[in-house]
Order: C-alpha cells, then structure tokens, then sequence
C-alpha cells in the first residue's frame, strides 16, 4: 500500500477497489454506501451522491486528518509544510495591526426592521439589481441620505474579530463617479468573517458581483491579486480551490491571477461569462450554471492553449 493511500484509509477507513478508482465511505455526507471515489494517480476524488470533488487530495486530509496525517502527506506531495509558508510570507510583508475603519456617521442599516420613507430610493436601486432581503441581510447593506457619500449605497466589510475593514459605497443617484473610496488601504479580505477557506472561493470583481456569486465569494477590489496580498497569501496558506470569476474585460488580469496562483499548487477554475458584461449583471441562477460548467485549468496545457490562441 502507497503512503498517500494509507493516509487516507487512517482517515477515511476500509476501501473497495474498481480499477484505478479506491472507493471509500464518504466523510462529507457519511452515507452508508462507499461512495467516495479516489484516484491515486490523478490526484482526484468524487462523491457520486453528494457530489463533492477535487483535484487535490490533500483536500480531504487537510479538512478531516489530523496534524501528522497532514504534515506527513504534504511531505509525500513535496509541497512546503504550510509553517513555510507562513514564514515566507512574513518575510515578504511586515507585520502589521489589522485595519479597522468606522462607517459613516449618516450609515442607515436596510436591516433594520422599519425603514424610514427616505430608504426608498435606496431599496429600490438594490431591488432593480436583483438584491432581496435576503442579500440585504446577508451583507449588512446601508445606505447614506447625506453628508459625504450621500446617495450612496454601503456595502461594509469585516475582518475575522467582526470589526470593519472596508466598505463600498456606490452611487444610487446618478453620481458622476460610481464609486467613492474610503479613506483607507484595499490589501484586506472582503468580509473574511464570513469564508470557508476548506471550500472553494469564487474570485470577482466587486462587491456587486459578490452579492451574486454568493456564498464564498471575494471581490479583489478592482486591484490585481499580489503574492504580497493578505487574499492570496490566505488562499496559498489554507490550499483553498479558487474559481476566476472576472470580467471579460479583464482577461490579463485573469492570466496574471491564473500563473500566480498555479506556482503554489492550487486548484483553479476559470468561469466563461459569455455576453454578460460582468457577474452583477446576472441572476444568480444563470451565474450557478457558469460555475457548474467552469473550465479546470491545467497547469501544462492553460498558457500553451493561450499561445496558440494568439498565432
């Protein structure tokens, strides 16, 4: 028996073999049947009654093995041991104090039971993008009547301590200038209080297109995503699958995020949002349906494909 393979039966317990495939009971939904697929040789798992998958093994040690089980299959991968990381990341940024910033002193939460009359204008720009209760809720969504984002819709952030880190403020009135900036550095993680980092996050432009990814869902803040980024070195540290969501016009962006995260190994997944100008411009149901059908990029064919694309 391989080492990786005895690792997993420590995990997982016994198995059935079907050619390549090592059938196991499956720990996400326990049924009773071994329904758990895994490939060895590719690296893979799939469960035929749940559905959950991966391209990386590691995946279900990490989720459901202890301490040794992880170090020791990390060591079998040849991948750092994530105290590495850590550390290499340390040495690429200084540490600093969590940024934590307050909203606006005319912030009117739209969570709030009853409304005042002038809300209105506010709920009725949310509904018109498709956002319900539900998202309001959800994202602790407000608004300022005046004062300097008056007419503006804000969507805030919160770190890991629940404290604010960020908001977005965008217009609902007709501003020249869509969105304005708070006074403060964007190197944080959009409502990290609220990400799974052992499931999947799906990477997007903005918080309105968040809203519609939703659950798991980062927006990069407009920005490219640096190595030296609290984001990317999150997503490095806890070996998280990541979905590409951006906007079409954005495919360079795209490519640079793609080659950077692969150098560490992750498992990538690239959506195709066809003729929608961006992820907030769909129904999340539409959206559901692209994530289902997302490309899984392949380190040694993806930039080859893109080269030939361009002859």
């Amino acid at each position: 028996m391989s080492d990786k393979r005895k690792i997993i039966t420590d995990i997982l317990g016994s198995y059935r073999r079907a050619g390549d495939e090592y059938l196991f009971s499956c720990p996400y939904c326990e049924h009773h049947k071994k329904k758990m697929s895994i490939n060895f040789s590719i690296n893979s798992f799939k469960c035929w009654v749940c559905d959950a998958r991966g391209k990386n093994i590691y995946r279900i040690v990490r989720k459901f093995g202890n301490y040794k089980q992880r170090q020791k299959y990390l060591e079998l991968q040849g991948r750092l041991d994530l105290t590495e990381f850590d550390s290499f990341f340390n040495e690429m940024n200084d540490i600093e104090e969590k940024q934590v910033i307050d909203l606006p002193p005319q912030f009117v939460s739209l969570c709030n039971k009853h409304l005042p009359l002038r809300s209105r204008g506010a709920v009725s720009y949310l509904h018109s993008r498709g956002i319900t209760k539900k998202e309001i809720l959800k994202w602790k969504i407000g608004y300022c009547q005046g004062g300097k984002y008056g007419g503006r819709i804000i969507i805030p952030s919160f770190n890991n301590d629940g404290n604010c880190n960020y908001f977005i403020a965008r217009s609902y009135v007709g501003h020249y200038r869509r969105y304005l900036n708070p006074p403060c550095g964007r190197d944080i993680i959009f409502n990290e209080l609220n990400i799974d980092w052992d499931e999947p996050i799906i990477l997007v432009e903005g918080a309105f297109d968040a809203i519609v990814a939703g659950e798991n869902a980062i927006p990069i803040l407009g920005s490219t995503l640096r190595e030296d980024s609290k984001l990317f070195q999150a997503i490095a540290l806890h070996d998280t699958p990541v979905y590409i969501a951006l906007d079409p016009d954005a495919e360079k962006k795209a490519q640079w995020i793609i080659k950077s995260l692969m150098k560490y190994d992750l498992e990538i997944r690239k959506l195709n949002i066809g003729s929608y100008e961006d992820i907030g411009s769909m129904s999340q149901k539409v959206f559901q349906e692209k994530l289902n059908t997302a490309e899984a990029i392949d380190s040694d064919m993806y930039f080859l494909e893109k080269q030939l694309r361009n002859l």
